[in-house]
């Protein structure tokens, strides 16, 4: 999927700048030199491309850096900036799978706890470490892990 997710970036590329849409070519372009640079800094351990779960995580890091610069724009009433930040989050969160649902996370955590036959707070680690290794892509672990921690009686 690594290859098809970059694959997917530089047609969208080339259909951006053919659309002479500059301000998605500009998200594109800035996507594909974070994952050149990802991929520079893996070469020393032997990786030519980085793989699929490592995109997807740089491209939560870059939606998550977006966010956070919207809002101080906001505070700092700077609402163009802002609106350029939340643009170029439209762009990213395009590329990436859908999250699992409210409803769909709760039942993925109730499993988790069940399979790490977690009792306490002290087993949450284990519980986080599942849910990583099976929804890491669909899964929003900012918000699991308060769920985690309420499952768990803390």
């Amino acid at each position: 999927m690594a290859d098809d997710l970059r694959t997917r970036f530089t047609a969208e590329l080339k259909t951006s700048m053919l659309a002479k849409d500059a301000a998605r070519t500009s998200s594109l372009r800035m996507i594909t030199a974070k994952l050149k640079d990802a991929d520079i800094a893996a070469r020393p351990s032997g990786v030519d491309k980085v793989p699929d779960d490592q995109v997807i995580a740089m491209l939560r890091g870059m939606v998550k850096s977006r966010a956070e610069s919207a809002a101080l724009y906001r505070q700092g009433n700077r609402l163009d900036l802002a609106e350029k930040e939340e643009a170029e989050i439209a762009v990213i969160e395009g590329f990436l799978p859908q999250q699992m649902d409210e409803a769909a996370m709760a039942a993925a955590v109730d499993a988790a706890v069940a399979e790490a036959g977690a009792t306490s707070v002290k087993d949450m680690g284990k519980v986080m470490a599942l849910l990583r290794a099976q929804h890491g892509a669909v899964m929003d672990m900012a918000k699991a892990g308060p769920l985690v921690k309420s499952r768990l009686g803390a």
